[in-house]
């Protein structure tokens, strides 16, 4: 089943050679001169490292530049498809995994629906049927596998790669990136899902050009990610951004993590499904129990979106409600961080005819600040591949980071 890795990973990790390949990424194309004057490294250097990584295909001469009065220059940029990453999304319900180039550019991807009632072997166990029916897929491509990035749902030690506290699906103390280094021999790299998509927005989304930046991950659950000076902020228990367990409620309901009224247990996707359900069963008319054949336990976010979208006034009125939570929970937030920009990601986000508003008034209404009511709130650019493109990225910043 595993491979050896031929070392390309290691290679690409060295200071200057992340310099000169971060620059050729974030130029698109450009000369060995122009290298030289962002990066402060002499000619010689530039070119002799980039002469390593045309050798080794990581660059590829393309069209000359624009002459300044000698030869024209000839332009560099990244060779997309030398090397390839496999990235995992892994939620409650399923695991998003695809193979990717190094654009994060999915080249192919695939969901496998979580088993029910798993145990720490059997989890792990699916994971290593996703990586390897992903380099299965791959034949001849095998030694241009970098590394895998992973992102999951719940509190992760991204310094071991160990899931220490997965409530959803009541796991803990998962030593993912150990079990999966040994196995496959191909460097791991793991982080929490929201983190990871706000990493993925940062490099390919809305957050480009933005050092410092939060992203609401609304999905089951909830979670944010904290870019701070272009690093994710872990904080020093690897729980910072875990925003879903803010208490917003104390007489709220029960949440997953055990206690109540928390953030997730009003503004998240389950709680959209509960309060349209509590709504229904008080006898409010709705187009929504026409739309599951009367079986309302199959009423989920994406139904009650599609009903709102056709005038249903239930559907619409428990995503306002949502919106209105969702508000509360960003105003703390721009209270305690001021951020410069709030991405909101997940499921319930693809709703934002309906939740934006409610989320604004509650801004305006309660930021303290002229200055911190213009807060700006956009929506994620990266839609349902958000995470799995962030899973992607933990493994593209190894490469390109200094």
């Amino acid at each position: 089943m595993s491979f050896q890795v031929t070392g390309s990973f290691q290679l690409m990790k060295s200071m200057n050679r992340s310099l000169i390949l971060n620059t050729i990424r974030t130029n698109g194309a450009i000369s060995r001169a122009d290298i030289a004057k962002i990066t402060k490294l002499t000619p010689p250097t530039v070119t002799n490292i980039v002469n390593e990584l045309l050798k080794e295909n990581l660059v590829v001469e393309s069209k000359t530049g624009i002459s300044s009065g000698g030869r024209k220059p000839i332009l560099l940029s990244i060779n997309s498809s030398s090397r390839y990453i496999i990235g995992l999304d892994v939620g409650v319900k399923k695991i998003r995994y695809a193979l990717s180039d190094l654009n994060a550019n999915l080249l192919v991807s695939k969901v496998k629906r979580m088993p029910p009632q798993l145990t720490v072997e059997s989890f792990l166990q699916v994971l290593v049927q996703v990586i390897q029916d992903s380099i299965d897929g791959m034949e001849e491509n095998k030694d241009k596998l970098l590394g895998i990035g992973i992102a999951m749902h719940g509190i992760v030690d991204s310094e071991t790669g160990t899931s220490l506290f997965a409530p959803s699906l009541k796991l803990e103390g998962i030593k993912v990136k150990e079990h999966l280094e040994q196995l496959f021999e191909i460097p791991v790299r793991m982080e929490n899902d929201a983190k990871a998509l706000a990493l993925g927005e940062q490099w390919f989304g809305n957050g480009q050009g933005i050092r410092d930046l939060i992203c609401i991950n609304v999905g089951e659950g909830i979670g944010a990610g904290l870019i701070v000076n272009n690093r994710i902020f872990h904080g020093s228990n690897s729980i910072a951004g875990e925003i879903g367990h803010t208490m917003i409620d104390m007489n709220g309901p029960l949440c997953t993590c055990g206690s109540v009224g928390c953030f997730q247990t009003l503004a998240s996707g389950q709680a959209l499904r509960e309060r349209a359900m509590k709504e229904i069963s008080l006898g409010k008319e709705t187009t929504l129990i026409e739309k599951v054949n009367s079986e309302i336990s199959n009423i989920d976010g994406h139904i009650i979106y599609e009903c709102a979208k056709k005038g249903d006034t239930l559907s619409q009125q428990v995503l306002k409600d949502t919106g209105h939570y969702i508000g509360i929970g960003i105003i703390n937030i721009i209270h305690f961080f001021n951020p410069s920009l709030i991405i909101i990601g997940g499921g319930v986000s693809k709703a934002k005819e309906f939740i934006l508003e409610p989320i604004n008034n509650v801004i305006n209404d309660r930021a303290i600040t002229h200055d911190s009511k213009k807060t700006p709130i956009i929506f994620s650019a990266l839609g349902d591949n958000g995470s799995l493109i962030g899973a992607i990225t933990l493994v593209l910043t190894e490469i390109y980071t200094t």
